[in-house]
């Protein structure tokens, strides 16, 4: 999976679960923590899907509270992983 736009989709599946309800308007500018209010144990568990759907591993030691900003961020450091990139905030 390299196509931003599945990316994104895992993300908002991921969401859905975490937050147990469905994730409607999802834009890429939609802040994590501020307009879906997440926090510490729903960002593990949204870690977790994530890695699952997308079949990537989470280090870390490269994941930032940057990485977690918004839905962009978070998707840039998910197609980082995949692509071995820099996952750099």
């Amino acid at each position: 999976m390299t196509d931003r736009q599945e990316v994104i989709s895992a993300i908002e599946k991921a969401l859905s679960e975490v937050l147990e309800r469905q994730v409607t308007e999802l834009t890429e500018d939609t802040r994590l923590f501020d307009d879906l209010r997440l926090d510490s144990s729903s960002v593990l568990e949204l870690l977790l899907l994530v890695e699952d759907f997308v079949e990537v591993t989470v280090d870390p030691e490269t994941l930032d509270i940057d990485h977690l900003r918004t839905v962009r961020s978070f998707a840039d450091y998910v197609e980082g992983l995949l692509t071995g990139g820099d996952t750099g905030p």
